[in-house]
């Protein structure tokens, strides 16, 4: 859907009664991808393809059937090896095709008129929609936001958070999939599936200070999905070549940086900041910025003399304790690490602890479920 959000977006501005095809499943060789989309409007206006032109046809009048019908449905095609002229992808691929109505009076409208523009500005954004399940469900959908914020509900609460939460570990990835929720045996009931559609960059880690620890936490970052930038005012320690693993090296003052990264917009409520400098020159006026920054998650190097001594000056600089609360330091998991790749593990370990609002604790002395589902600010459709 994202190749065709600026003109979907005029059409909901404009009020048109279109239907929205969309690529929830493929297999093979299929031409387009998950999440390719097709739309028609009611006068027979098409934009967008979901095939290449194999099925395009089919799934042209798909819509117009689901604009007179109301309907939501999901459609598969394949190639027919008994039936040479039947609807089918040539290629030899599969691909399923979800066709949902989008009118004045249908749930799906003002989602997307909250979320195309989104789209359009290129703000992250979740968008899920049920592509299997039952029947009255397929097509309803919910919109989440980094901060957890979500618009629209399945119909039934437990469902809305189960749907949420999947959703939300996806956005926080920046990648588009298939989520199962309301496994047989859950309060959920019948399972459903839901296509969720990410506009979103990785998340970014920024490391600050060029050190060996920042070394194999570029490559841990990396490892985990993350995109990297290695920050340091030191040009002989901030190479390309000495940290291979990160997806850009900056020789800037940390402070400065992130100021004009903030400035820019390029930071959001997914973004992790390690700070591994342990320079009070380097620090300070880097965490006096970051702490009142919307990011979601500060941690600082150093042992507990320093962290001390970080707090007093922090506190002489005007920052509450409030904002103080928000610093993880000494950084990372207490996992007894000792070597750089050992303290890399322990970060990263804590950025996703911080990321699911888990404990760090042992699973098998905790008795809490292995698979949290995070709390969400339901606010309706």
């Amino acid at each position: 859907m994202l190749d065709i959000s600026s003109e979907l977006d005029q059409w909901c501005a404009q009020g048109r009664d279109f239907a929205l095809a969309t690529v929830v499943r493929v297999s093979g060789s299929a031409p387009r991808e998950v999440g390719a989309a097709l739309a028609v409007d009611a006068s027979g206006t098409a934009i967008g393809s979901v095939s290449g032109g194999c099925v395009e046809g089919a799934v042209y009048e798909q819509c117009l059937e689901s604009l007179r019908t109301g309907r939501s449905s999901v459609e598969h095609f394949g190639y027919d090896e008994n039936d040479a002229f039947a609807v089918g992808l040539t290629c030899g691929g599969e691909l399923d095709v979800l066709v949902s109505p989008v009118t004045a009076d249908s749930s799906l409208r003002g989602l997307l008129s909250e979320a195309l523009p989104l789209l359009r500005a290129g703000r992250a954004t979740g968008l899920a929609r049920v592509v299997a399940g039952p029947a009255q469900l397929l097509g309803r959908g919910l919109l989440v936001r980094p901060d957890g914020s979500v618009r629209g509900t399945l119909g039934d609460p437990e469902l809305d958070r189960s749907a949420a939460a999947q959703a939300l570990a996806l956005l926080q990835l920046g990648r588009t999939g298939t989520v199962e929720v309301g496994a047989p045996g859950s309060r959920c009931g019948e399972p459903v599936t839901l296509l969720v559609e990410i506009n979103a960059q990785p998340p970014r880690m920024i490391i600050f200070g060029a050190v060996d620890f920042a070394v194999a936490l570029s490559r841990m970052g990396s490892y985990l999905g993350f995109d990297v930038t290695v920050c340091d005012a030191r040009p002989v320690f901030a190479t390309e070549a000495r940290f291979p693993d990160a997806d850009r090296v900056v020789v800037d003052w940390p402070h400065r940086y992130l100021a004009a990264e903030a400035d820019a917009d390029r930071l959001d409520g997914r973004t992790a900041l390690c700070v591994l400098t342990h320079d009070v020159k380097f620090d300070i006026p880097l965490l006096e910025r970051a702490l009142r920054l919307p990011v979601a998650y500060i941690g600082a190097m150093g042992s507990w003399r320093t962290h001390g001594d970080r707090l007093h000056l922090l506190r002489r600089a005007g920052l509450d304790e409030s904002e103080l609360a928000r610093l993880r330091s000494p950084i990372g998991l207490d996992l007894g690490s000792r070597t750089p790749q050992e303290t890399a593990l322990s970060i990263a370990a804590e950025i996703i602890a911080d990321r699911y609002r888990a404990t760090g604790s042992r699973i098998g002395v905790s008795g809490r479920p292995i698979h949290q589902e995070q709390t969400m600010a339901l606010l309706g459709p």
